[in-house]
């Protein structure tokens, strides 16, 4: 099931839709039906164009940011004793830092994790995250990280088997039951995150981090011209809207 994820997630993006798109239009055109390549070559190009420019990308991704509003900085945390860190990717190779080998949004992650832990007295930083056979788990480079910035061992504790959020989940309620915690993950993410622990009977506390949103910039003709930061953000936000659409399903 997880490959089956996996793969619907690598074909729900801008990209890879136009190039299906883009196929057809070329079979199409072998037939001899060039009308229909025509419009279907202008759909492929429209939709990269859309995924691409920042109004698009943007408004998608606004939609699952907003859901849940950062933790205040002038106040103090809740009273908890479990931050927890959901995982992200990780690929360490030729001798690079851990910095290099986590993806941003894992790096943004396990140092808002770290940060809000020192702001706590006594409490335990939970990382999360497995990965496939031949890989290495991301919870494994979250661990190293929080241990090299001064983390201590006996406050680390390492769930490295699961394969997604929800095998995440379970794993959570698994070692925390009800017991309230604050969940460190990207704003875009937090949405889904929160339904699956919650789902499962965790009790998390949102702590939505690496905000990509930000509407208080100027929104000029620039933003009309496709860059490759808004292509990514479209399919941040498509990744996490197929993942609601899996919950539905009953295959989340």
């Amino acid at each position: 099931m997880y490959l089956v994820k996996q793969s619907i997630g690598l074909l729900a993006t801008p990209l890879m839709i136009a190039l299906v798109i883009g196929v057809v239009a070329g079979i199409c055109r072998g037939f001899g039906r060039r009308k229909s390549a025509g419009w279907l070559l202008v759909s492929s190009f429209t939709v990269i164009y859309l995924g691409a420019i920042s109004p698009v990308s943007n408004a998608l991704l606004a939609r699952l940011e907003h859901r849940y509003a950062p933790l205040p900085e002038d106040m103090p945390l809740p009273a908890v004793e479990f931050v927890v860190v959901l995982g992200s990717g990780y690929t360490p190779h030729d001798g690079v830092p851990v910095t290099a080998a986590l993806d941003e949004d894992g790096l943004v992650r396990i140092t808002e994790g770290i940060r809000l832990l020192r702001r706590l007295r006594n409490a335990h930083l939970v990382v999360s995250g497995g990965a496939p056979p031949g890989q290495m788990p991301p919870a494994l480079g979250f661990a190293l990280l929080a241990q090299e910035l001064g983390v201590g061992e006996s406050s680390l504790i390492v769930l490295d088997r699961a394969l997604d959020t929800g095998a995440e989940a379970k794993s959570v309620f698994s070692l925390l039951g009800t017991t309230p915690f604050l969940m460190v993950t990207s704003a875009y993410h937090m949405p889904r995150a929160m339904r699956l622990m919650e789902r499962k009977g965790a009790h998390p506390i949102p702590a939505p981090t690496g905000q990509r949103v930000n509407e208080s910039a100027h929104a000029g003709w620039g933003s009309l011209l496709p860059t490759a930061s808004g292509l990514q953000n479209t399919d941040r936000a498509l990744h996490e809207y197929l993942g609601f659409a899996a919950i539905a399903a009953g295959i989340g």
